[in-house]
């Protein structure tokens, strides 16, 4: 029998969905002393609530509460940020801060993992476990051995400042936020390709793009000659197009006016 192939999907978002006993206690728990946000409730008594934490979205359904074996990780920071940075960290600890100054259960207190993050641990109102941590810097596992080499690289004089000054918002050399930058678009991601920027990196970019004067479009320079043969070419084109279009029209105006000498006409016209 032959296998089937594993289809190929995209996952947007997970939803953890955890039973409560009283959604509107559970609601009141996660949003006054877990600090998450209310987005939704459903049914009429609510029988089922959603609450966030930044864009991280948490079920609550009426049922019965089973907090053996269940657990919920939450990595705060953005998604694709390698390494926390000062304000994550920072975010986290007034997290933790405040959760406890609530009366929430601590069940274990901030502390860096062998795994690579920092992190604690808390119980809701019906015993289930939620942590929350963030990525400790230089964090890695399995490194790769790799060998670099030098390469010669000409830059555009602006986009080179922008590098430069992006590199230090990284806390990167320029030769690692390069190199950052052309591993993550060698590899496609939806219809383009992948970034290796935070919404806070493509925020500061921007702010940089205006401090160093860059307003050109991004694909300005490696086209814009292309584009200029290539308008030329159709403006040509046009022209020799109009000049046919032109001499037609007044040969066939003179076939209309004159249809007994329509021959002679159009051989007269063929000639010159």
């Amino acid at each position: 029998m032959t296998t089937p192939p594993i289809p190929q999907v995209n996952c947007e978002q997970l939803h953890p969905s955890l039973s409560v006993s009283d959604l509107l206690a559970a609601t009141d728990f996660y949003t006054k002393k877990l600090g998450f946000r209310l987005i939704f409730t459903w049914g009429d008594p609510p029988t089922m609530a959603g609450v966030n934490l930044g864009h991280v979205q948490l079920f609550l359904e009426q049922g019965t509460p089973s907090p053996q074996g269940s657990a919920v990780y939450f990595v705060i920071g953005d998604a694709d940020e390698f390494a926390a940075s000062e304000a994550t960290a920072a975010s986290l600890t007034t997290l933790y801060e405040f959760q406890r100054d609530n009366g929430v259960e601590v069940v274990q207190p901030p502390g860096d993992r062998p795994w690579g993050l920092r992190d604690y641990t808390v119980r809701d109102l019906y015993g289930y476990a939620l942590t929350f941590g963030y990525r400790l810097p230089g964090a890695v596992a399995n490194p790769l051995k790799i060998e670099r080499v030098d390469v010669p690289v000409r830059l555009e004089k602006r986009l080179a400042a922008l590098l430069h000054d992006l590199a230090g918002h990284k806390r990167m050399s320029v030769n690692s936020c390069l190199e950052e930058i052309l591993l993550h678009t060698c590899e496609p991601l939806g219809e383009g390709v992948a970034s290796p920027h935070t919404k806070r990196d493509l925020i500061y970019i921007q702010e940089l793009k205006k401090k160093h004067g860059i307003d050109y479009d991004c694909h300005a320079i490696p086209v814009c000659r292309r584009r200029v043969r290539r308008h030329r070419t159709l403006a040509s084109r046009c022209q020799r197009e109009s000049v046919v279009s032109f001499f037609c029209r007044k040969v066939r105006t003179r076939l209309t006016l004159n249809p007994h000498n329509a021959a002679s006409s159009a051989t007269g016209a063929a000639t010159r």
